[in-house]
């Protein structure tokens, strides 16, 4: 399947670019980004062309994978799905639930497959404890702390305007929070936002299966303060979410060879664009009641 990659980012660099380089059934075959240079600077890199124009790269492609801010993704995917193009989306989806729904209506209505790279959701060895999870069961609740600092020497992120805004917790870091915990304790039916200083964020969360969880967020905490921890307890005691020990880009590869499996047999992708528009009307949610 040809791909296209969108975005020249730190992101699309390190992650995107040499995932789909190395993902069975993919051919990357062109990469566009916002600024011609880079674009030109990052197609070098990895041996393809390089595209000033969008719509001339949708003429070459199959499929596109996109590693641009979530505002941008949302205009610039719906574009691709109208003219029959397979997605492999960034969380969250779209910074509007009004864009989300479009895009995942576009994408039902013509046909297409789709993923969301919620990186947790492909290494092997969380997916293997997802697993090792269900199959106990009789879990009651569960937390997550995702507490990190931009401002931490080396973060590549640290000039991400759209993360530095009153929300960017909620909306970078969160979709993973919940992502894990639906993946955990079953679908989230019901959700309260609390904030606290800078972009903090303390959500609680019901679960279609009764349990209840907890996701703290921030992207400003003191460098020292970073922690990141999910764990459940239960009838069996608890337990903690292993750190990942794959590298995002084989988890990339990975997306992107299941994009290609799902538009080849039709099926669904359990974290396609549909469920990328329940975490983002979640988001919204939480953002709606945090004024």
């Amino acid at each position: 399947m040809r791909f296209g990659l969108v975005g020249t980012g730190h992101w699309a660099r390190v992650t995107h670019g040499p995932g789909l380089r190395a993902a069975e059934g993919v051919e990357l075959v062109g990469v566009w980004g916002r600024h011609a240079d880079k674009a030109s600077q990052l197609a070098t890199e990895l041996d393809v062309p390089g595209y000033d124009d969008y719509a001339e790269l949708l003429e070459v492609v199959d499929a596109v994978a996109f590693a641009v801010p979530p505002e941008v993704q949302a205009t610039m995917a719906l574009e691709a799905a109208a003219v029959g193009k397979h997605l492999l989306l960034d969380k969250p989806v779209a910074r509007s639930l009004d864009d989300a729904r479009a895009l995942a209506d576009e994408v039902a209505a013509e046909g297409l497959a789709s993923v969301v790279f919620f990186t947790g959701r492909f290494a092997p060895e969380i997916r293997s404890y997802f697993a090792e999870v269900e199959a106990v069961g009789g879990w009651r609740g569960g937390w997550c702390r995702m507490i990190a600092s931009l401002d931490a020497p080396g973060n590549p992120y640290a000039e991400s305007a759209w993360r530095r805004e009153k929300r960017g917790a909620l909306w970078d870091v969160g979709p993973h929070a919940l992502s894990n915990l639906d993946a955990l304790l079953g679908p989230i039916v019901e959700l309260q936002a609390v904030g606290g200083a800078g972009d903090l964020v303390h959500l609680v969360l019901t679960h279609e299966s009764g349990a209840t969880s907890t996701a703290s967020l921030s992207l400003s905490a003191p460098p020292d303060g970073t922690t990141f921890e999910t764990g459940l307890w239960g009838e069996s005691g608890t337990t903690l979410l292993p750190r990942p020990s794959t590298p995002a880009v084989q988890s990339f590869t990975t997306a992107a060879a299941e994009l290609v499996a799902a538009a080849e047999s039709g099926d669904t992708h359990p974290v396609d664009v549909a469920f990328g528009t329940r975490v983002v009307e979640l988001l919204a949610s939480a953002d709606k009641q945090l004024g």
